[in-house]
Order: C-alpha cells, then structure tokens, then sequence
C-alpha cells in the first residue's frame, strides 16, 4: 500500500504503473477487493530477505567496526614518547607510539563504528530494497499474477541482464541517508544499555 500511494503522481510526470488509489484506506480496500489478503503480501519475498540481511549486516559488523576505530593510531600527529614495552606493530619497529583514533569504550567510537556498520547495512539491503519496489509496484493480472516480474529470482535475473549488477543498487544514497542515521543510533543507544 505505502508503495502504491509512494509511486502516485500526476499522469503528466508519472513514472511506473499508477494505481490511483484515492487515499491509505482506498488502496486497502482496491487491494483487498482485486487479490484478496494475498494481494495485501505481495512482494513479501524480497521484504523478509531484505531486514534479514540487514539485520546480520548490522550486528555482524558493528563490533569489530567499534574495534577496528579503536585500534587505528593518528599518523600525523607527533608521536608519543615510546613505552618502552615493545608492542609489536607500529611500536616494535618504530619505537614510537602514535595516539589512537578514538579510546576504548568512547562514545565516538561507538558512533564511528555505527557509520561502518549503516554503511555495510545499505550496500545489504539496497539489492533487497530494489527487488521489493519492483515487486509492490508493477501492474497485476486479474487473477494477482506479475506482469513484469513472475517473482523474487526472476525479478533479480531481469534486472540483472538488462541493467547489469549496478542495476540493484539503484537509490543506495537515499538508503543510506535513511539507514545511516537509523543504524547510528540504534547501535549507539544498544551500545548505552548494554554497559548498564
């Protein structure tokens, strides 16, 4: 339904199938009446993939992303006098110990690894969030059937050969400026509950 009304615009600059629904209970019932509930579901099949992938995406990297900011040393900042312990690394060879980017257990590093992370989660999902909107939008048969796409593998196997592999990756700034941020804080504030 939110797609629908989404794509809607004037048939002068209409991009895509329009459904012209009237307004959000309109569109319920259009749908409802046309395809029944399963009409209501269609295009599940690239939904539930999509915030699977972006939910292992997000948690499978934000950790070691947190960690990776952590260990990163400042190079052009005057080096700190050496500890003399010989950490291995930078130090053992150079015997200068440069300072780190961000403290262990800072809350910018918290926010540095949550940017890593909305990253990995937008280059995820994008794929996902393609195959979904082709799916929602396209004109049906009367019987609820695709017109464009019979289903999720052949959705991705046309966008594919027509577009090529970039053609899944369409609109992956506008995701990451809305996951970006969503991914940020939901780490950060995870991160806060965690050390309570």
């Amino acid at each position: 339904v939110k797609t629908h009304l989404q794509a809607q615009t004037l048939s002068a600059v209409a991009v895509g199938h329009q459904h012209d629904h009237e307004n959000i209970s309109g569109a319920f019932k259009s749908i409802y009446k046309q395809h029944g509930v399963a009409g209501l579901w269609r295009g599940v099949t690239g939904a539930v993939p999509r915030v699977a992938v972006g939910s292992a995406a997000q948690l499978a990297t934000f950790t070691s992303a947190k960690d990776w900011v952590c260990e990163r040393r400042v190079r052009g900042n005057p080096p700190l006098p050496s500890t003399g312990f010989g950490e291995g690394g930078w130090e053992g060879l150079t015997g200068l110990r440069f300072p780190q980017w961000f403290g262990e257990g800072s809350w910018a590093a918290v926010l540095a690894g949550g940017m890593v992370s909305g990253v990995a989660v937008a280059v995820t999902m994008t794929p996902f969030d393609v195959i979904s909107t082709r799916l929602y939008n396209q004109p049906v048969d009367a019987d609820g059937t695709g017109k464009l796409y019979r289903g999720f593998w052949d959705c991705i196997l046309q966008i594919s050969s027509k577009e090529g592999l970039l053609g899944l990756y369409k609109g992956i700034g506008a995701v990451y400026l809305r996951l970006g941020p969503h991914t940020v804080l939901s780490l950060f504030f995870w991160d806060e509950l965690r050390k309570m």
